[in-house]
C-alpha cells in the first residue's frame, strides 16, 4: 500500500473499529432476540468467524476482478 493510502486508512481507523464493533453488536442482539439464553461468548466467536469468512470472499472477488 502506498503511503497516501496508508495515511488515509490511519485517519479513519478508529471509525472502522467502531463500525465493526457496532456490526458485531447488531448481530449479537439479533441472536439474543431469537435465543434469550444464548451463550454470548460463543455467539460472538461465531459472528466474528462469519464476518471474517465474508471478508475473505470479498477480498477474493476483488482480487479476481482485477486480474486480466
Amino acid at each position: 500500500m502506498s503511503k497516501i493510502e496508508q495515511l488515509e486508512l490511519e485517519a479513519h481507523r478508529e471509525q472502522l473499529q467502531a463500525d465493526v464493533r457496532k456490526l458485531l453488536d447488531k448481530y449479537l442482539a439479533i441472536a439474543e432476540w431469537d435465543v434469550p439464553e444464548i451463550d454470548e461468548p460463543l455467539a460472538i466467536r461465531l459472528i466474528v468467524s462469519a464476518v471474517r469468512q465474508e471478508l475473505d470472499r470479498v477480498e477474493t472477488a476483488l482480487a479476481d476482478s482485477t486480474q486480466p
